[in-house]
């Protein structure tokens, strides 16, 4: 036990001496990831905001370049005389790009009397002729708000009506930045706005390349890029750079397998473009209504959502992690987990009893593989209801919770929002106790909206009301009162139904039909979840519909917080903006095959351009049955997800590690050990990203955004700044090519040492080995590994010192009781930093309050 924040280590040190020459391998370096696209980059003249120069258009025409042609029939298939009725051009083509198309000087809104205020400006647009949309708001109100050095907000909205708006509580400035990174200019007739990078006169957002389109059910905004590479627009199954060869990516929460192309669990409006010279920029749209968002391959981004408002903020960075922040300083920091969170978890649809679980943790045991969390499924549910336990397999479930206690283990369970609706009066108390408070949401006649779920008819909470964050608190409490669990996994919150709308269908009205359908699975709002006209207290569900998980996810965390009275763990299935500061994700119904394996690490890191660093994939896969080799090697990846856990379904073969050969469960057992040998470097790295808006996993670009070569590479990644991890992705390699930034980089293992110019090299990668490299420069702070946190937080800690070939290196480690509430806002922690120079080493603490253990 460590007491009084005297904490011992024992020092590794790399790279006192210089490698020889003969050491250092090398790749030449071929071309430059800088092409056409870069070269074709706007220049906007720094003139005051206050000059305001009409954008002077030629007569209509349409020699537009094919990839820059902004798609004039968003909504349906136009005939030549449907086209040009619209007042566009027609031009039949065999590829991707519109056929109808908006001419240059297409109609669209002016400004008039724009005005300065002291949070910025504000203007009226007015559109002089109604659009082919039904419903145009025809005036227009913009406010465009310098609201930090590098943060610029601006909106536009319906002046005369109020509109939907996400209640996302966001922070609020009441006077403008003097100083910023950036400037705006304002195109009068037709309406645009440009932004653009002070530093370079870099075009960031310019919108005066297609029209403005501001209607009851359809907004459409476009902008050209400054490159092609951009990443975000979650949740996808996708590479981390998007492609923009006419890619269509549909925003509206949905239950579904990931598969390409689908509209997934989540929804994050948010994207971080790669500018040249290493700089980035972001975009936040905060809109949570069904969206599309099109890129094209001039480059540009069309924007077109089905209600609410446009509200925008543009990050200047101006580099990739500097925009991330910024974007965390809008949608606010992640939580800090838990410790025990960062160990591994056990979970399977198929536990079917306490005694098979029991048998699985010793097993587990028995086999010296570490465990931190066991999980059950739907197995344990009486009927599958929420907030019950079976008195058949699961009759002893409070007594098998508190024997994983009593082992230094935590136990999480599966709920679902669906609650039960069918049970006899009297008998199953959220039901009834739900009704009685209104918590559920409501179809068009007032009456609880019923779908289909596991337990049969349901019907699902409005987490938009009060009353039902408290109504959900009781219906907590009162199960952890007789099963006294640690953490909640609230899955098939999209919300997810078996039928599409109710059981008695949808009403015929505009919003189960509205004048636009984004691209959703499914080709409507309903498709296998809600009625799109169904009432919450906020709003509708066509409002509210992607909020679902997220409004969950906070009464979840709330719930725990007030049970507990410790750090709360959540993990969610469905996301939105901000998810990441009430709980964590895991990226679903992901398959066994080599290609979900590779979709995990960009999942992973883009999930933590979104805030929520706490994320992972299934290890080994959800759905159908994995191979040894594929298991050895997720099981090496999953090592190194912020959140790792083996969940697979009840039809596929077993995949606990010890279910494996006696040489696929040796390998499986050095990844566990690395793992654990490294939770206080991944603790802190949490703690940064709770504190400080970091990233935990991130793209190698983070690091090094000025070398190019990193802007695409998603089949490696990196912890923080000191941890490089380059995993095998495909049956039968056993030797592969990594890329090496500008650096020194220590093997974690065996300390051999690469000294690269940035560069490729080939890595031995046994079946047993994942290869894992420490940056030169930094100091890792490691820790004796046991079968639990419990057990492992009392052991002895070492340093590695990554020395520079300047013999120079850093390091901290933040170390707290690593459960408790706030302790970093209380000042409840040890801080500690480290500094090499060659052979000495200093420590200093910033802090020492708590008592550790």
């Amino acid at each position: 036990m460590l007491v009084n924040s005297t904490l011992a280590f024992v020092i590794t040190l790399l790279g006192l001496s210089r490698t020889s020459e003969a050491a250092i391998a090398a790749s030449k370096r071929e071309g430059d990831h800088w092409g056409k696209n870069q070269d074709r980059v706007s220049e906007v003249p720094q003139q005051k905001l206050e000059q305001l120069e009409p954008l002077l258009l030629s007569s209509k025409q349409c020699n537009i370049p094919p990839d820059s042609r902004f798609d004039c029939a968003p909504e349906k298939l136009l005939s030549q005389d449907e086209c040009q009725a619209r007042g566009c051009c027609y031009v039949p083509v065999s590829s991707k790009e519109p056929w109808c198309f908006f001419p240059t000087n297409y109609s669209s809104y002016k400004i008039t009397n724009l005005t300065a205020t002291q949070t910025g400006y504000t203007a009226h647009l007015i559109r002089r002729v109604p659009s082919f949309m039904p419903d145009d708001i025809m005036n227009v109100q913009l406010d465009v708000i310098f609201e930090t050095k590098g943060r610029l907000h601006f909106t536009l909205k319906d002046p005369a009506r109020k509109r939907y708006e996400v209640p996302l509580e966001t922070p609020k400035t009441t006077s403008k930045e003097s100083s910023t990174l950036y400037s705006v200019q304002f195109s009068a007739d037709p309406f645009g706005l440009i932004v653009f990078r002070q530093s370079n006169g870099q075009v960031l957002l310019n919108t005066t390349v297609a029209p403005l389109f501001c209607a009851d059910q359809f907004l459409q905004i476009s902008t050209a890029l400054p490159s092609s590479f951009i990443s975000g627009l979650g949740e996808h199954l996708t590479p981390l750079t998007l492609s923009v060869n006419w890619t269509k990516i549909t925003l509206w929460n949905r239950d579904i397998s990931p598969v390409p192309s689908a509209n997934l669990y989540g929804s994050h409006p948010f994207y971080v473009v790669l500018e040249k010279g290493g700089l980035a920029h972001g975009v936040f749209l905060l809109n949570s209504n069904a969206m599309d968002v099109l890129l094209q391959p001039s480059p540009a981004l069309t924007w077109r959502t089905t209600g609410g408002i446009l509200d925008f903020y543009v990050f200047l960075g101006p580099d990739p992690s500097s925009v991330v922040r910024q974007y965390m300083d809008v949608i606010g920091y992640p939580f800090m987990p838990p410790y025990w969170a960062l160990g591994f978890h056990l979970c399977r649809w198929g536990y079917t009893s306490t005694a098979i679980t029991r048998e699985v943790v010793k097993n587990m045991t028995t086999a010296l593989f570490p465990l931190d969390v066991q999980w059950n499924d739907l197995d344990y549910m009486d009927a599958k209801r929420d907030f019950t336990f079976n008195k058949d397999g699961f009759r002893d479930m409070p007594d098998m919770v508190n024997d994983f206690h009593h082992d230094g283990r935590r136990y999480v369970m599966i709920v679902d929002p669906g609650i039960s609706s069918t049970s006899p009066p009297g008998s199953y108390r959220p039901y009834d106790e739900g009704l009685k408070r209104g918590v559920f949401i409501v179809n068009a006649t007032g009456q609880p909206l019923i779908g289909r779920v596991w337990p049969g008819p349901t019907v699902f909470p409005d987490f938009t009301n009060p009353e039902t964050h408290l109504w959900w608190y009781d219906m907590v409490k009162d199960f952890h009162d007789k099963v006294p669990f640690d953490g909640m996994w609230i899955d098939m919150n999209e919300p997810s139904n078996f039928v599409d709308g109710s059981l008695e269908d949808c009403p015929n009205n505009k919003l189960e039909n509205p004048p636009y359908v984004p691209g959703m699975l499914g080709g409507t709002l309903k498709a296998k979840t809600l009625c799109a006209s169904s009432r919450q207290y906020l709003s509708s569900h066509y409002n509210l519909h992607s909020l679902y998980g997220l409004t969950e996810a906070i009464a979840t965390h709330d719930a725990l917080v007030k049970v507990r009275g410790k750090r709360p763990f959540v993990i969610s299935r469905s996301t939105f903006a901000s998810h990441g500061h009430y709980a964590g994700h895991w990226t679903g119904d992901v398959i066994s095959v080599w290609e979900h394996l590779y979709y995990s690490i960009p999942a992973m890191l883009l999930f933590n351009l979104y805030g929520v660093p706490l994320v992972g994939a299934d290890i080994c896969g959800f759905l159908n049955s994995t191979t040894e080799e594929l298991c050895v090697r997720w099981t090496q990846l999953g090592a190194f997800y912020p959140f790792m856990r083996n969940h697979n379904d009840r039809g596929s073969k077993s995949q606990e590690p010890y279910a494996f050969s006696p040489e696929a469960q040796e390998a499986m057992r050095k990844a566990f050990s690395l793992r654990y040998s490294l939770l206080p470097y991944l603790y802190t790295l949490f703690h940064k990203a709770h504190s400080a808006g970091e990233t935990v996993a991130r793209p190698l670009y983070f690091e090094f955004p000025q070398d190019t070569y990193t802007w695409t590479i998603d089949r490696q990644f990196m912890w923080g700044a000191g941890l490089l991890i380059t995993p095998v992705l495909e049956e039968g390699i056993r030797k592969m090519p990594g890329y090496f930034p500008l650096g020194t980089w220590y093997d974690i293992l065996t300390g051999s040492v690469i000294h690269s110019k940035g560069q490729w090299i080939l890595l031995p990668a046994p079946l047993d080995t994942i290869n894992v490299h420490i940056r030169g420069g930094h100091i890792l702070p490691l820790q004796e590994p046991a079968l639990t946190t419990t057990e492992s937080r009392s052991n002895g800690m070492t340093l590695i010192v990554a020395l520079t070939l300047e013999g120079v290196a850093r390091g901290d480690l933040f170390w707290d009781d690593g459960e408790g509430l706030q302790t970093f806002e209380k000042g409840d922690y040890t801080q500690i930093f480290f500094l090499a120079r060659n052979v000495s080493l200093e420590v200093r603490h910033l802090f020492s309050i708590a008592k550790l253990c």
